[in-house]
């Protein structure tokens, strides 16, 4: 099996970067084209059946996203000169996925915080949701022990 285009899903959190840096292993092995992915959400407020955004929240949640993309980038160029990265917004395993067949990934990499019982039943798991949906292979990194 090969892969020529690796998609790696960041949250920046401990767990995405273990599976970045599994990401940039493989991406190497392969000669496969690695990109970055991250997915903003603005938060959204319901009142009486509607929905309500009192102030604008979306400008600098959208600014943020991006600034903290392109430093990932810019780390991540470091390691892998051609790597690329997209920025999208919505829900996270939603656009994980279109990003990727947007690209045409051969695989899809994303971290896991490991979450079981109410937490996972109440918070949901985009690395789930990811593997169930996803129409390529997906390899799911839990973040290790020293990084913990």
């Amino acid at each position: 099996m090969s892969f020529g285009q690796i998609l790696v899903a960041t949250d920046f959190g401990d767990s995405a970067r273990c599976a970045l840096d599994l990401a940039v292993e493989m991406s190497r092995k392969f000669e496969a084209q690695l990109t970055l992915v991250h997915c903003w959400e603005a938060p959204t407020y319901s009142y009486g059946g509607g929905l309500y955004v009192p102030v604008d929240l979306v400008t600098p949640i959208e600014k943020a996203a991006t600034l903290a993309l392109e430093e990932a980038l810019s780390e991540l160029k470091k390691r892998v000169p051609s790597a690329k990265s997209v920025l999208r917004s919505g829900g996270a395993w939603e656009e994980i996925l279109v990003a990727a067949r947007e690209i045409r990934a051969d695989l899809i990499v994303v971290g896991t915080h490991g979450r079981r019982g109410l937490n996972r039943a109440l918070l949901g798991s985009v690395a789930e949701k990811i593997v169930r949906m996803a129409e390529v292979p997906v390899l799911t990194v839990h973040a290790s022990r020293e990084s913990k």
